[in-house]
This record gives C-alpha cells, sequence and structure tokens, in this order.
C-alpha cells in the first residue's frame, strides 16, 4: 500500500486527498447541518406553562443591567415566573441599580454574593446559587448584556418541554452593526449556532450557550451540579450540557422570538480573548464530539490549500469538485441564515468561508493555552 502511493505524482495524491476531504465535508453537511437548515418544531399537541425562574448572574455589569435587564422584567407570560440576579460580589452601583428596579418590579429577586469559591473558578458559583434559590423546578438562564428579541422569550423557550424533555437549547444572535468585524463575529456566531444545533437536532447535543439556555433543576442536582467541572474556569454552559444532555432529553428552540441578543465586541483583540476562554473548554468535551468537531475543522482548514494545489493537476476537475461544495454549503447556509435570522450575512458567506482557514490558524492555541481563571 505505501509502495502504491510512493509512486503517485504529488499532483495526483493531492487531488485525491482533496477529493476526500471534499467528500468529508459533504458528509457534515448532508449529515448534520441540513437538519436545522429544513428543521420545522413539531406540532404541540397541548399547549403548556411552567412556572420558569429566570437566572442572571452578573459581576460589575451595572451599566449593561440598566439598558437590558428590563427587556428581562417585562415578558409577557401569563404563568407564574420569576427573575433571579445573582450580583457576584461587584465593586460598581450594581446593588444600588438592582434596589431601585425592585421597587417597580416585584418578581425580582436579587441574591447578594460577597464572597469568593475558593477553587471553583468563574461564574459556576453563583450560578449555582442562583439555581439553589429558584423557586421552579424550570431555570432559564441568560447573561447581563443580553436582551430578550421579544417580549415573548420566557413563553416561547419553556414551549420546549415536551414528555421527557430536560434541556432545551437556544440560540443568542449579536447585534448587527456596520463594519467589517461585525460581520466576521456575527458570522463566527452563526457558524457556531449551526454546529451545535445541527448536532443536537441530529441526537448528539455537545454544548449550549449561557446566553439563552434553559433545564430543569433535577436534571441540575441530580449530577450533583458542576462539582464535575469546577476546576474549570468555563463550562458552565457548554461543558454542563455536554455531560448532562442526549438525544432523548434535549431539545432546540429557534423561532426568532426565543433569541436574546448581545452586544459583539468592539475591537478584534477583544473578540480573541473572548474566543480563546470559550475554546479552552473544548478539550474536556465527550470523545466522538472532539473526533466529530475535530474532523469538522480540519477538513475545513485543509480545504482552500488542497483546492489552490489541486489546480496545478488538473483545473477543470479541481473547479468541478470546489463548484460542488460551494453549491451544497451555500443552500445550507441560506436556509440555515433564514433559521437563524442572519440572512444580510449570506451575500458574504464566500468570503468569511474562505476567512475561517485563517480563523482555525488562529485559535488552534486555544485549544491546549491555559485559559483564564475569571468570568468577568
Amino acid at each position: 500500500m505505501v509502495k502504491m502511493y510512493s509512486n503517485l505524482p504529488w499532483k495526483e495524491f493531492l487531488f485525491i486527498v482533496f477529493c476526500l476531504i471534499t467528500l468529508i465535508q459533504l458528509s457534515y453537511y448532508g449529515i448534520f447541518f441540513r437538519l436545522l437548515a429544513f428543521f420545522k418544531p413539531a406540532d404541540k399537541e397541548q399547549s403548556q406553562q411552567h412556572p420558569v425562574s429566570v437566572i442572571i448572574c452578573a459581576r460589575d455589569e451595572a451599566a449593561k443591567l440598566v439598558t437590558h435587564l428590563t427587556g428581562v422584567l417585562v415578558q409577557t407570560y401569563p404563568s407564574t415566573h420569576e427573575v433571579i440576579v445573582v450580583n457576584h460580589n461587584s465593586q460598581d452601583d450594581t446593588r444600588y441599580l438592582l434596589d431601585e428596579f425592585k421597587k417597580t418590579f416585584k418578581g425580582l429577586h436579587i441574591v447578594n454574593l460577597e464572597q469568593e469559591a475558593i477553587g471553583i473558578p468563574g461564574k459556576k458559583y453563583p450560578l449555582s446559587i442562583g439555581i439553589k434559590e429558584a423557586k421552579y423546578e424550570i431555570v432559564l438562564l441568560t447573561d447581563a448584556d443580553c436582551v430578550p428579541a421579544s417580549e415573548f422569550w420566557i413563553h416561547k423557550m419553556q414551549d420546549g418541554y415536551r414528555k421527557g424533555i430536560e434541556v432545551v437549547l437556544g440560540y443568542s444572535p449579536l447585534h448587527k452593526r456596520p463594519g467589517l468585524l461585525n460581520k466576521i463575529i456575527r458570522f463566527d456566531c452563526f457558524h457556531t449556532g449551526l454546529q451545535y444545533l445541527s448536532y443536537a437536532l441530529a441526537g448528539l447535543p455537545y454544548m449550549g450557550v449561557g446566553r439563552n439556555l434553559s433545564y430543569k433543576k433535577e436534571v441540575f442536582f441530580r449530577n450533583k451540579g458542576f462539582s464535575s467541572i469546577n476546576h474549570v474556569p468555563g463550562g458552565d454552559d457548554d461543558l454542563f450540557v455536554n455531560r448532562v444532555a442526549n438525544k432523548k432529553n434535549t431539545a432546540v428552540m429557534i423561532d426568532p422570538q426565543t433569541f436574546t441578543l448581545s452586544e459583539p465586541k468592539k475591537t478584534f483583540g477583544d473578540w480573541m480573548r473572548q474566543k480563546t476562554r470559550h475554546y479552552s473548554t473544548a478539550r474536556f468535551y465527550k470523545p466522538l464530539h472532539k473526533f466529530l468537531l475535530g474532523g469538522y475543522a480540519l477538513t475545513h482548514f485543509l480545504f482552500y490549500p488542497l483546492f489552490f494545489c489541486s489546480l496545478f493537476y488538473d483545473w477543470r476537475a479541481a473547479l468541478i469538485v470546489f463548484g460542488i461544495r460551494l453549491i451544497t454549503q451555500g443552500f445550507i447556509y441560506y436556509k440555515s441564515m433564514q433559521q437563524l435570522d442572519e440572512e444580510d450575512l449570506f451575500p458574504w458567506w464566500w468570503l468569511l468561508d474562505i476567512w475561517m482557514f485563517f480563523y482555525y490558524f488562529i485559535f488552534a492555541s486555544a485549544l491546549w493555552k491555559k485559559p483564564r481563571t475569571t468570568w468577568n
């Protein structure tokens, strides 16, 4: 076998590898990503309105709470619900601001923490306290810098709880702003959503985002909270979901009324630091998830260099293979962007896809780099 391949001209060998890489890429689009592109929620047999506890952890977030918290507090939801804000040792005016909100919104429950949890980095400690304080079985999580896209966010998210469902994954896009950086960051958000929502629909949920995530208290306490990941600075959302979610107990909600919106980073450096922190938890995913995600990222990274090399072997054949992948990818992206209300990115998708080669190169080190120990 080795001798046979050693006799192949290098150009022909690289073209064969290019074809194999393209086939693997097409497999991801055909097996996984099409599920989100063509997703249609099942009709509910009956409408339910569960009591819900919304939990927000805040640390020195007064400036964000003053503009975003009202969107959570004025939700239209006829059933019982509460909003818990865990003020984790803030040194700004968060405490006083929350007291002012409390005067107007009686459903606001404030938890003031004035100490750190030794040996538990990140926001897992304040989030655990918030879950323990919650009155109701269903908890709905978001961040202080997020605002619901509609007044029916709570109503629509809790609608995902059918029989046997314990985890509901939502989507959290970023605000649309002018400029190329905004498109790059928002495309990354879309690309991440395309993956974790598609995998969940395929019965392989591997992560959720804390900006829009719901689960039952029972599944939290049954798995001893965050005890298995307390040593990891992040992971209160993705690693927890990676451990407790499965094909039977997980649902996704992609109605635009279930979205929560947050501000994207304003500089490339700030965004890089944020992404590095997020990627640092990927090493703790289950082996199957790491294999599938790694296979997709590797083939995505290799696609364009191999295409360029294949042009020197047979440019017509290379363009045909490239075109098949281009059409397939463009169609899936278009349908998925419609689902996630990101259609304005579609004219740029081909350029942003080329950018992904550099993206993987830049952030590869985050997979082994030691993460920061703070969550804010």
